[in-house]
């Protein structure tokens, strides 16, 4: 059983796998450091000054002064700005991946699909259909 675990693992599938949860983990990092630190400060002051990773909604009717003091007080809390920050990321990491993949295609050696042999000719004085070894034309019996 462990030798046939090893074979499953060593394939080239499980390993490139492996090699892609890996970076897309460490890209996702990047994505989600470039959104929250890069593009969101510009697009809140954009629209007053606005922190969206301190948008929330308090259910337990009380108020607090920062999403902080109300997550320390134990309030139960819809945290609707970290949820367009994350939306904000996911967007931002499909939209790379399908420039990648795009890339990536556009490189690929394209296959060339062969066209069959011709089996067929066109008789120059009926027009018919002829086969490509034919001397003689069956429908009107000239030579070719």
């Amino acid at each position: 059983m462990w030798k046939e675990f090893r074979d499953f693992a060593m394939k080239g599938n499980v390993m490139d796998l492996a090699i892609g949860i890996i970076i897309g983990a460490a890209f996702g990092k990047i994505v989600t450091s470039f959104v929250n630190d890069v593009l969101m400060p510009p697009i809140g002051l954009l629209l007053g000054k606005v922190d969206f990773s301190n948008l929330y909604i308090d259910l337990s009717g009380q108020h607090y002064t920062s999403l902080k003091a109300a997550t320390e007080a134990g309030a139960p809390l819809v945290k609707y700005g970290l949820f367009l920050n994350n939306v904000i990321d996911f967007l931002i990491v499909a939209f790379v991946i399908f420039i990648l993949v795009k890339q990536i295609n556009r490189f690929k050696k394209k296959e060339t699909v062969a066209e069959p042999e011709p089996t067929t000719k066109e008789c120059p004085f009926c027009l018919s259909k002829v086969a490509i070894k034919a001397t003689r034309c069956p429908h009107c019996t000239s030579e070719l």
